[in-house]
């Protein structure tokens, strides 16, 4: 595998065609799309891909697609991506994380959140990066809090203002 760079188990990459199929599996898993409104389709899932490579293009970031090293198994994304929905903190560049399942509760979303605030400060010269989930989803906030973000404070997501059970999001920030 061609890997834009690593973390000790983990490896980051440009999207390829033969991640569709899995991608689009962990992106119709209800326990992964948990705090989301809707589980993605197909055609969802294969729009989100060509943007990221179109991002990574432009931007030379994006969420990357990753394997674990030692098995060369795609897990998902982990990454970071420019964000432009009004808000009051955007636009911003955003980090992120979607795993399948079955990896979860390895230390993989921190490990791989941690790698690429590294890459963002140290490859990109990025200055600060933001984090946003629902403030039901208090994995997410723990993987914030692990990478050393700040909680800024608590918002309406203007994409889901009709959403009562997302509707509000806490903001995380980390400045280098």
């Amino acid at each position: 595998m061609n890997y834009l760079f690593t973390s000790e188990r983990l490896g980051f990459r440009a999207w390829q065609a033969a991640d569709i199929d899995a991608m689009q599996e962990i992106n119709s898993d209800a326990r992964v799309m948990e705090f989301f409104p809707d589980l993605l389709t197909k055609a969802q899932t294969i729009e989100f891909i060509e943007r990221m490579n179109r991002q990574l293009a432009e931007k030379g970031f994006c969420y990357f697609a990753v394997d674990v090293l030692a098995t060369k198994e795609f897990i998902g994304f982990t990454g970071l991506s420019a964000q432009h929905y009004p808000a009051d903190f955007t636009p911003c560049i955003d980090i992120g994380w979607r795993l399948k399942s079955g990896v979860w509760n390895q230390g993989f979303a921190t490990e791989g959140a941690k790698r690429c605030l590294e890459y963002a400060f140290e490859q990109l010269s990025i200055k600060e990066v933001y984090a946003i989930a629902p403030k039901i989803n208090l994995k997410s906030e723990r993987i914030m809090q692990k990478i050393g973000m700040v909680k800024q404070y608590e918002f309406e997501h203007p994409q889901l203002v009709n959403e009562e059970r997302l509707r509000t999001f806490v903001l995380y920030k980390t400045v280098h």
